[in-house]
């Protein structure tokens, strides 16, 4: 890659409706800031990149309107953390959440995402180039070099990080400058992939990945239709065993290594999304969108909902009805 922002930020940003902005905020000036443009939106992008190995992104901005987004991305990889967000990326789809660990990979494809209007949408992010996790990382490390896709696959959509969500933390708050900024961003983009390699071989060692059968996989394809038909009604386990014809622990097991979540994350994902839907383009009351997507209760329901957010309902209901 020539060069990170030209190639990877900038043509993004630009489509998006940002501009280039010498007022850095509250963020660190050794990076560049972006701002949204006042008719589009408001807030900032902050981005620090360093010899074309790696970059550090700050999100903290909001759309007066839904945003679809789609531009040609090169090779990358990165992971970021959301503080607050409602959207979905698709090819493959993603549902946009807060509170976990959220891995992307590029490889010079077209990405395609929505964001809903209102939502601010809050975040850290590290993006890590060829340069770096495919030439950098194997001369310094030849013997104890491996492809960190497998590592980063195995960390997407964690909740029990804390450690690289500090980490995330203590980027956005750093305001040091010269040499003090480059020792300090380096040395934490290090710390957060040797984070990220100790976790997922933690986890590979408790979870051997073995493959999966093709009649496995029309039986979780059988499990997942009837989930995406049934969300909002109370299911049971050995209900969705029986429909995949496999054993609870295998099913559970297998479910995972197949949608990088749990059974029970994937229903949640699916009622909070039709939740969303109710809150933005409907009058009803918290109570009844809770029942409605099968919460009998409301104090669970927003426990949740603000879990996969970052708002509590009303919150997100009063941004989404925002006018400009």
């Amino acid at each position: 890659m020539k060069d990170i922002l030209t190639e990877l930020h900038t043509p993004c940003l630009m489509q998006c409706g940002f501009y280039p902005d010498d007022d850095h905020g509250p963020y660190n000036p050794e990076g560049v800031c972006f701002s949204v443009l006042p008719e589009k939106g408001q807030g900032r992008y902050w981005t620090y990149t360093r010899d074309n190995l790696f970059s550090i992104s700050i999100q903290d901005f909001v759309f007066y309107e839904d945003l679809f987004l789609e531009f040609q991305q090169p090779k990358y990889l990165s992971f970021n953390y959301y503080d607050s967000v409602s959207g979905e990326e698709f090819n493959p789809y993603k549902r946009l959440s807060s509170g976990c660990i959220r891995v992307h990979f590029g490889y010079n494809n077209v990405y395609r995402a929505s964001y809903r209007k209102n939502i601010p949408i809050r975040s850290t992010a590290i993006e890590i180039m060829p340069e770096y996790y495919e030439d950098y990382l194997k001369s310094k490390y030849p013997v104890e070099y491996k492809d960190l896709r497998s590592s980063f696959i195995t960390v997407d959509g964690m909740t029990n990080f804390a450690e690289l969500v500090f980490l995330l933390r203590q980027i956005r708050n750093f305001r040091g400058t010269g040499i003090a900024a480059k020792l300090y961003y380096e040395g934490k983009v290090a710390e957060a992939v040797s984070l990220i390699v100790e976790k997922a071989k933690a986890h590979q060692k408790s979870h051997p990945t073995k493959s999966i059968s093709r009649q496995d996989l029309d039986g979780l394809t059988a499990v997942t239709a009837y989930i995406d038909d049934y969300f909002a009604s109370e299911i049971h386990l050995e209900h969705l065993a029986r429909i995949a014809c496999m054993g609870l622990t295998k099913l559970k097991y297998t479910f995972k290594q197949a949608n990088q979540c749990t059974i029970t994350e994937y229903i949640q994902n699916k009622r909070m999304i039709h939740a969303e839907q109710l809150l933005t383009n409907t009058d009803l009351h918290i109570n009844q969108i809770a029942y409605i997507v099968g919460y009998h209760n409301s104090s669970r329901f927003s426990q949740l909902f603000r879990k996969s957010t970052g708002l509590l309902p009303n919150e997100y209901r009063r941004f989404t009805v925002t006018t400009k």
